[in-house]
């Protein structure tokens, strides 16, 4: 069946597929459509073909929407790039990717003056709401170009980037689907539907940036099959129920930190909002605390519905919320791909037992540009892992335990310590350096810093206050440590490997 916004546009021109949650700016199926067709011309005539790059660099905006559908319309791959990084960070992703187009706005102006070197290598610059010097104004620009599907119009693919563990990010790069437009969507779209029951009458809420794999997965799914989708410009966690009210929200999708958010609300403010329509609230991205899932089952009732799962596609692992209650911590039973949970020899690990887990999967992916990481992610039988540890019970549910890479996660955010540390080893105050996650009741973990300092006697707050500067001058603010504590030693091996579990362990219960 084809699904895909003109679709609808064709028989429901007039229906909402965007509403914003604070500007209350509507985007029709009609507008969706129409817009991307243009820009999708617009990309034809500059050259792009499919399997070539677009970035979107936009913060929640009404027109994120058509941008995304004219690169999928056109086969292209569309990199999201979080607004929020440094102009180095982002100017790495731009030039990886070897972005031919790039979609942006005006708000971010202060952002592209920065990014002057990496933007020469794009051709296509195209501003929203206003002018910035060397880009066209994008609604001049789609203007003259025919509201008209392209002669040959078929899938392309999004390529979000995940931090390594070690360097920079990479590109979390699957084939094209090699299908007409409208006939993609993967898995996920049978998913929505048959597990959550996601039709053209759902309207979703997505609180979070659309620049992340699940928001901007998820919503897009939802514009497939002709739903509503209601984009909070920013979390604030009274509003996610005002909305839910006012918009007779149906689903929604959070991470544990939104959760905390919104329990920590006075018990008058969170009674205060009738939430009777919401029939789905789904949770990802972060391992969510025991009492504080077991809250919102008490609160909503049993919506709440969690899944593990990774950008690379390689596995989907879903529970419900009476599942849940029967086996408190789980993140369910796989519900695509097969789980194996190895030891470090490769070895099958018994029941109970924790082990790296790996995905027996039909799902390719690589690392753009990086042979070596895509390699890694595959064991001798081509099964891939996202580097989680942990174990199956006697009926087949998952149980997390444990990071091999000791990737942080902070409010729903993955957080790599190897480009921290990369970054502070070269402090001349500093002499050894391990970065770790350690527990917050807020946002699951944050950073910590744990330092050798170069002079022991300099050790001490100002230090502290200097080095997380430092970090902030050079790293996306939530990357960067939010208190650092100063040792004597780090344990390492002789070899010089640094046992970050033993570390761990002091500051984790």
């Amino acid at each position: 069946m084809d699904k895909q916004p003109g679709v609808h546009a064709a028989t429901r021109a007039d229906a909402p597929a965007v509403i914003m949650a604070d500007s209350g700016a509507v985007v029709t199926y009609g507008e969706l459509d129409e817009r991307s067709m243009r820009l999708a011309q617009l990309f034809h005539a500059a050259g792009l073909r499919p399997g070539d790059h677009i970035a979107i660099l936009l913060e929640n905006h009404p027109r994120y929407f058509e941008v995304y559908w004219a690169g999928v319309r056109a086969g292209l791959y569309v990199t999201p790039i979080n607004w929020h990084l440094k102009h180095e960070e982002a100017a790495y992703i731009l030039e990886d990717c070897a972005a031919a187009a790039i979609v942006t706005s005006v708000a971010l102006s202060g952002v592209l003056g920065k990014l002057a070197p990496a933007l020469a290598n794009v051709p296509t610059r195209l501003v929203i709401d206003g002018d910035v010097d060397g880009f066209q104004r994008y609604e001049t620009a789609i203007a003259t170009y025919p509201a008209e599907p392209l002669a040959d119009e078929v899938e392309g693919s999004f390529m979000f980037y995940s931090s390594g563990t070690t360097g920079r990010p990479k590109g979390i790069k699957p084939p094209l689907p090699g299908v007409p437009y409208g006939a993609g969507g993967g898995a996920l779209i049978g998913l929505i539907q048959t597990m959550y029951g996601f039709t053209a009458d759902t309207v979703y809420l997505s609180p979070a940036p659309l620049y992340h794999a699940a928001p901007l997965g998820w919503t897009t799914s939802v514009q497939r099959l002709g739903g509503t989708v209601v984009v909070m410009e920013k979390f604030d966690p009274e509003r996610v129920l005002a909305l839910i009210e006012q918009h007779r929200v149906t689903h929604a999708q959070f991470v544990p930190t939104h959760f905390v958010r919104m329990l920590k609300l006075p018990a008058d403010r969170r009674s205060a909002y009738d939430l009777s329509s919401l029939q789905v609230a789904v949770h990802a991205a972060a391992p969510c605390p025991k009492d504080v899932k077991q809250q919102m089952i008490d609160w909503w009732g049993p919506i709440i519905y969690e899944f593990y799962a990774g950008s690379e596609g390689n596995g989907f692992c879903a529970v419900n919320s009476p599942e849940w209650l029967a086996k408190p911590g789980t993140v369910g039973r796989m519900m695509l791909g097969v789980a194996h949970i190895l030891d470090e020899d490769g070895n099958e690990q018994p029941t109970g037992e924790a082990g790296q887990i790996w995905f027996e999967s039909a799902t390719l992916f690589e690392y753009h540009n990086d042979a070596e990481k895509t390699r890694n992610a595959f064991n001798d039988r081509g099964w891939s892992s996202l580097g989680d540890i942990g174990y199956l019970d006697e009926d087949g549910f998952l149980f997390l335990t444990d990071r091999v890479s000791h990737m942080i996660i902070s409010g729903g955010v993955n957080i790599y310590p190897q480009e921290v540390e990369n970054l502070l080893t070269m402090h001349p105050a500093v002499s050894d350096v391990a970065i770790i996650g350690i527990p917050d009741t807020d946002m699951g973990e944050v950073v910590k810093a744990v330092v050798i300092a170069a002079d022991a006697s300099t050790a001490g707050p100002a230090l502290e206050a200097e080095l997380i500067a430092y970090c902030k001058e050079h790293l996306a603010t939530f990357k960067c440590p939010a208190s650092v504590d100063f040792v004597d030693e780090l344990p390492r091996l002789p070899t010089g490997k640094l046992l970050k579990r033993e570390l761990r362990n002091r500051y984790w219960p």
